[in-house]
């Protein structure tokens, strides 16, 4: 989930749709409301956020520095004007990039795909991806890989293998995987729906490997086991 935080209504709704579109869950908040998320957030929330995007606001930069002592997503920041003193003090605060509007989506996930490669080439190689044998998941927007070839998945399958192999060994309920797949104002989608992506991913998991990396119990929920 992609999180959007704008004084400006239209231009926080602009974003929105455009991550929606793209299959991406995201929300928005103004500044007011952020500390309050913050605050009501659990660490497994947090954990979710794949990114931020903060538009430009008198207290972006103290934001910023909260926001990177919480969280490990890329925080990418909206400029209105190009000014070398606004955007040190935005790279000093823990922005991780900073993009002059008008800028599409498509570049925005772009750039927060590259800071992760970039945060992962800096972490042990066990940290990322994540390998189990045969199998090896990415989680930098690239499919997962099987004996070295590509499997192609649907963005919804490919975030829910991603946040299960990020987790693995634990056991997350329907509910986690929807909230970290739909977002937590995707009122027009069923939980439910999470099952049948689940269904269609295992099944694909099983045709190429041979096995089911993906463990289930009623009532419990779903572990990558790898």
């Amino acid at each position: 989930m992609y999180i959007v935080i704008d004084e400006r209504q239209g231009v926080a709704a602009e974003y929105v749709a455009g991550f929606n579109e793209h299959g991406v869950p995201s929300r928005s908040l103004d500044a007011d409301t952020l500390r309050t998320w913050l605050d009501a957030r659990s660490r497994d929330d947090l954990d979710r956020v794949e990114g931020f995007l903060i538009g430009d606001y008198q207290h972006r930069a103290a934001d910023t520095a909260i926001l990177r002592k919480l969280s490990r997503a890329p925080i990418i920041a909206l400029s209105e004007t190009r000014s070398l003193a606004q955007t040190l003090d935005l790279f000093t605060a823990g922005i991780d990039d900073v993009v002059r509007r008008p800028v599409h989506v498509r570049e925005i996930l772009a750039r927060a795909d590259a800071i992760r490669r970039r945060m992962n080439r800096g972490e042990p190689r066990s940290a990322a991806p994540q390998q189990a044998e045969r199998l090896v998941v990415h989680f930098d927007g690239r499919d997962p890989e099987i004996d070295g070839e590509s499997l192609m998945l649907p963005r919804r399958e490919r975030h829910i293998l991603e946040y299960l192999a990020r987790n693995r060994g634990r056991w997350l309920t329907k509910t986690q995987i929807f909230d970290a797949v739909y977002g937590d104002h995707a009122s027009d989608v069923e939980e439910s729906v999470v099952e049948g992506h689940i269904s269609k991913l295992r099944k694909k998991l099983r045709q190429r490997i041979g096995r089911d990396p993906i463990e289930a119990k009623r009532m419990v929920g779903y572990s990558f086991v790898g």
